[in-house]
């Protein structure tokens, strides 16, 4: 099977600016929420939720946490580079760079960089510096050592140093209200630089609701890369590539989801594109491969074409032969039509850029449709993106 052959030109529609949703609603859950089911749309506000939720459903979320990632460097000349923390390179893994307590290395994006050559760079911290030092340039990044005096984590040094990696597309610099609100309330895991927004609606009174209605809930991280807002540059998506991002699920969690098959809501399209690896793990298992990463074109290229829950049983078989309370992979899984869906029956996702790999996602899950659920938003006084509001797809 060959990768799609569709034309992003195909996936576009009108976004005036005035409907971005610049900054959040004063209350997260006051947000409107469209509700699309086998081609019946309608909306009502996000607070509707719980009720609009089959009693059987596994509602899954993703716990990772944003990261403040941007960091602006002043050279001495005045001119101001700018490093985007994008993943960590050394000591590896997040949690061992983010405790490290004198230096760390990470890949970066590093803006105005022609501003700098060599040398390091300097930011205040406390009575201290953050220094950054350039080590060599890899495609369009960059990798970065830091280190800093006073023996705090680099953790407690991003929270003092950096600020909020907002989306690129709302045109503005981070506010404090930004710090609280472009992160979901359960953010638990450090290591995004993009917020799972479909998230950001979900409030203490929503979660209660939930619990009482005896809907289940289970969690997963995916850590999200500045990735998520590449655009698609190229006249068909199967030119495009796409990023590639690190999770992590339990094993208590995989249980869930095999006990809930068919029948799992997906909040937003991180917790998606993992959930439907997991599929694509348990395949490689099947072949008798070790699970690793899963590549762009998974789909199309496996050779193995075992039953959803085949696969998933596959996967935690492992897990259990291999004594992992975790399994720890990365993903470039690329959903685009005509996908067929393995794992997720329902999704909760805001409203994504046009000509987007997000975009595709959408169409890949209800197909044409998404042309109507977009248009109607849009009629209906939507707002949309990062910040905007929410829509509930069931099939």
């Amino acid at each position: 099977m060959e990768p799609p052959d569709i034309r992003i030109a195909d996936y576009n529609y009108p976004l005036p600016d005035e409907r971005i949703a610049k900054f959040p609603l004063a209350q997260r859950d006051r947000a409107k929420l469209l509700t699309y089911s086998a081609g019946n749309i309608g909306h009502t506000v996000f607070t509707e939720l719980p009720a609009l939720l089959p009693p059987d459903s596994l509602l899954v979320f993703n716990e990772t946490k944003v990261i403040p990632a941007r960091l602006l460097f002043r050279k001495d000349t005045g001119a101001v580079v700018e490093l985007f923390c994008l993943e960590p390179l050394s000591p590896a893994g997040y949690e061992a760079c983010f405790a490290a307590t004198a230096s760390c290395e990470w890949r970066c994006i590093a803006g105005n960089s022609k501003r700098w050559k060599n040398g390091k760079l300097y930011l205040p911290f406390g009575r201290h510096a953050l220094s950054a030092t350039l080590l060599e340039k890899q495609g369009d990044s960059v990798r970065i050592r830091f280190e800093w005096d006073g023996g705090a984590p680099f953790a407690q040094v991003l929270e003092q140093c950096g600020a909020t990696p907002l989306p690129p597309y709302l045109k503005r610099d981070a506010v404090p209200e930004d710090t609280l609100r472009y992160q979901t309330i359960y953010a638990r895991y450090k290591g995004s630089v993009a917020a799972p927004t479909a998230g950001l609606h979900f409030t203490q009174a929503v979660l209660d609701e939930l619990a009482q209605r005896g809907i289940a809930t289970e969690t997963l991280t995916l850590h999200v890369g500045a990735g998520t807002f590449r655009p698609v540059k190229s006249a068909t998506v199967a030119a495009h590539v796409m990023h590639s991002e690190p999770f992590t699920v339990s094993r208590n969690a995989l249980h869930n989801i095999l006990k809930y098959a068919g029948n799992i809501i997906a909040v937003g399209t991180t917790s998606t594109r993992t959930l439907e690896s997991l599929y694509f793990l348990g395949q490689q298992c099947l072949l008798g491969q070790p699970p690793q990463a899963v590549t762009q074109w998974e789909a199309c290229t496996t050779p193995c074409k075992a039953a959803p829950q085949e696969a998933l049983q596959a996967l935690l078989q492992y897990m259990e032969n291999n004594r992992l309370e975790n399994i720890h992979a990365a993903t470039q899984l690329l959903i685009a039509p005509p996908y067929p869906f393995r794992t997720v029956r329902g999704m909760i996702t805001n409203f994504h850029q046009p000509q987007s790999t997000l975009l595709l996602l959408v169409s890949a899950f209800i197909g044409d449709d998404w042309r109507n659920v977009y248009a109607y938003a849009l009629q209906h006084d939507f707002r949309f993106l990062s910040y905007g509001d929410s829509s509930l797809l069931l099939v």
